[in-house]
């Protein structure tokens, strides 16, 4: 069986755990395709390693028959991780280095066990929707993709900007604001989320338009059908503009023909039969948690 590893930066805590758990596949038997940035930044014991071979980009993967891919990170790292394997439909387990892990949603003490679940079938694959970006001129080369999210904001400007929204070609909304977010429900608990937008449980079927910071009230985020295009056009009393899809950006112009709808392709996440949404966001965001009753 050969594993993808997946992973970027690390702190010194991290990079003692990461190093102490590839000694650990290598020595159980697993052949490992280490992603060349993290490879980089390990010691030569495992570099030096006979079934240890770089894995520099994603159209390599089909050539390393990978099993699965595993990603050491955050949730950041964990969406560049969908990223890199997303067009060979490889699923993803996500092993949390960083902070919340919503995504990245196995904890570093119980990776051994999930490793030893996978192997022994004691794991799902969820599907997970993914935005597609239709654009004149092309944005984000050969992938415009977001697992999480896409936004558009103002830039070089202090004053709002105005966002022309159609749905399906019809007008929907001119939203004067700082900008606006188009998330999937695997996004709602991101960005969204702490603009005032909705949670969605992943598998809904809806996307969740939510404006940053709007000037008027009664403007409120928008749960749609994600069967529908979404279409921006965008104002400003300058001609620059900022757009991101999760952790990439480009820079635009008023000019942009931009479309979102759902992409053809998924995102393929791996739980443990023990995994519940509702149990994430319980922990996550401290749900139910009574200061009162803490001691």
């Amino acid at each position: 069986m050969r594993i993808g590893i997946y992973g970027n930066r690390l702190g010194k805590d991290e990079r003692a755990w990461v190093v102490d758990f590839l000694k650990y596949l290598i020595k159980t038997g697993y052949k490992l395709s280490v992603y060349n940035v993290l490879l980089d930044l390990l010691p030569f014991e495992i570099r030096k390693n006979q079934d240890t071979v770089t894995l520099q980009l994603s159209s390599e993967i089909e050539d390393h028959q990978l099993d699965f891919m595993i990603s050491l990170g955050g949730d950041g790292t964990m969406l560049r991780a969908v990223l890199f394997s997303y067009k060979n439909k490889l699923p993803v387990l996500g092993v949390n280095l960083g902070r919340l892990g919503f995504l990245a949603s196995i904890e570093k003490e119980h990776a051994r066990r999930a490793v030893k679940d996978i192997i022994n079938d004691r794991f799902y694959i969820e599907d997970r929707t993914m935005l597609h970006l239709e654009s004149t001129p092309v944005l984000f080369g050969d992938s415009p993709v977001a697992l999480n999210d896409f936004t558009v904001f103002k830039r070089d400007t202090s004053s709002m900007i105005a966002i022309h929204a159609y749905i399906n070609g019809e007008f929907l909304n001119t939203y004067w604001s700082d900008g606006i977010i188009v998330s999937t429900p695997t996004g709602s608990t991101g960005y969204s989320l702490s603009c005032g937008g909705p949670i969605v449980f992943p598998g809904s079927g809806n996307f969740v338009l939510t404006p940053v910071a709007t000037h008027n009230l009664n403007v409120r985020p928008l749960v749609l059908k994600d069967d529908c295009v979404i279409s921006l056009e965008l104002e400003g009393r300058t001609d620059s503009f900022l757009c991101s899809m999760d952790s990439r950006f480009e820079r635009i112009k008023g000019n942009y023909e931009i479309a979102l709808r759902k992409s053809e392709y998924l995102a393929r996440i791996i739980h443990l039969h023990d995994y519940s949404f509702a149990e994430t966001l319980r922990k996550k965001l401290t749900w139910g948690v009574d200061k009162r009753s803490l001691k």
